[in-house]
C-alpha cells in the first residue's frame, strides 16, 4: 500500500465502474478526478505497481477506458480536502448566458475574461469546477483546449470521454480552427499576414510564467489579417496554426505592436492607453468536427462590451 499523505482518510479496495460519459477517457485523469487528495505522482507509482488494475489487468496512465470497464484501487490514504468550491448566483447566471451551442457531447461557451479556465494557484473555482458543479454529481465535463484567464471568447468543452478524445486529437492534427481578435498598439502592416518564429516558456520569478521568442524553442506560427484601423491602433485577427502558450500575445509583441492592455508583454511605455487595465483578446469563433456526427461546425462569440466600448472611442482611418 502507498500513503499519499501520512495523515488523511484510509479507503479500502475500490471498484469504481466507468460510465457512458467516461469512455474514451485516459485512466490518470479519470482516477484524479475521483481520488481527491491523491498526489499525481503518487497515482503513477500505484499504477506502475500494479495496485490499479482495469478489469483485472495491470494498465498504464495513458490507458483508454470503456464503458463497462472496471477499475480496481488497491487501498491507501487521501490527505482530507476542503470541500469543493461551488460557483455563486451571479457566475452560475453569467455561465448559463454564455453558452453559445450545446448538445449531449460537447458545449461551447463564451468565456468571460477575467475567469480563470480551471482552479488553481490560490484560485478556488474556475470556468470548468464551476460547470461541473451547474451539471452535478456523475455528468462528465471537461476542457478540450485552454484561454488565458484575460482572455475571453469561445471555449470548447466535451461532455463524454469519447467526445473529449476525438477533439483533442482533431486539435493535434490541426483539424480545429481558432479565430481571434485583437486590439493592437499601433498601425499594423497589412502585409504582416503571417509570423513564424519559436517561443520558450519561462519562470524567471516565481509563479511567473513568461514567453519568449528564442530559436531553440517551439515553432510556433500564427496567420494575422487587418479587420480596422485607427489612429494608434488597429483591430487585427490572429489564427494560430500552433497552439503554444501565449503565442498570438508574444508574436504581437515580436512584431512592434503588443496587445492594448497586455502588461505582461508591453516592454515599453504607451501612453495613449495606460487607463486600459485587461487583456484586449477575444477567441472569437471555432471551427470544428462535431465528434460523433461528423458534421462541419462554426460557432462565434461577440466582442465583450469592454473592447467594444474602447473600440467605439478610436478615430477610424484608411491605411490601405
Amino acid at each position: 500500500m502507498i500513503n499519499a499523505q501520512p495523515e488523511g482518510v484510509r479507503t479500502g479496495v475500490q471498484l469504481i465502474d466507468v460510465s457512458v460519459h467516461s469512455d474514451g477517457q485516459r485512466l490518470d485523469n479519470f482516477l484524479l478526478a475521483r481520488l481527491k487528495g491523491l498526489p499525481k505522482s503518487h497515482l503513477y507509482r500505484l499504477i506502475r505497481k500494479g495496485e490499479v488494475r482495469v478489469n483485472k489487468k495491470r494498465c498504464k496512465p495513458d490507458s483508454r477506458l470503456e464503458t463497462g470497464d472496471v477499475v480496481r484501487v488497491a487501498p491507501l490514504r487521501l490527505s482530507e480536502q476542503a470541500p469543493a468550491a461551488t460557483p455563486g448566483a451571479s457566475l452560475v447566471n453569467l455561465l448559463e448566458h454564455s453558452v453559445l451551442y450545446e448538445d449531449e457531447h460537447l458545449m461551447a461557451v463564451n468565456k468571460p475574461a477575467g475567469l480563470a479556465v480551471h482552479a488553481g494557484s490560490g484560485l478556488r473555482i474556475g470556468l470548468i469546477e464551476a460547470l461541473r458543479a451547474m451539471a452535478g454529481e456523475g455528468d462528465f465535463r471537461e476542457l478540450v483546449h485552454r484561454l488565458d484567464k484575460d482572455t475571453s471568447g469561445c471555449i470548447l468543452v466535451a461532455k463524454s470521454g469519447k467526445a473529449l478524445k476525438v477533439l483533442q486529437a482533431d486539435l493535434k492534427h490541426k483539424a480545429m480552427e481558432k479565430t481571434y481578435q485583437a486590439l493592437v498598439h499601433g498601425n499594423w502592416p497589412h502585409d504582416l499576414i503571417e509570423i513564424k518564429v519559436s517561443l520558450q516558456k519561462n519562470q524567471p520569478h516565481a509563479g511567473e510564467r513568461i514567453v519568449t521568442v528564442q530559436t531553440d524553442g517551439k515553432s510556433a506560427l500564427t496567420r494575422f489579417r487587418v479587420l480596422r484601423t485607427f489612429a494608434e491602433a488597429s483591430l487585427i485577427e490572429a489564427m494560430p496554426v500552433t497552439g503554444r502558450t501565449h503565442q498570438i500575445r508574444v508574436h504581437c509583441q515580436y512584431a512592434g505592436h503588443p496587445i492594448i492592455g497586455d502588461s505582461k508583454y508591453t516592454y515599453d511605455h504607451r501612453h495613449s492607453f495606460t487607463s486600459v487595465r485587461h487583456l484586449n483578446l477575444h477567441a472569437a469563433a471555432l471551427s470544428f468536427r462535431h465528434p460523433v456526427s461528423e458534421q462541419e461546425m462554426r460557432v462565434e462569440a461577440p466582442l465583450r462590451d469592454e473592447m467594444n466600448s474602447l473600440i467605439d472611442g478610436l478615430i477610424e482611418v484608411n491605411r490601405r
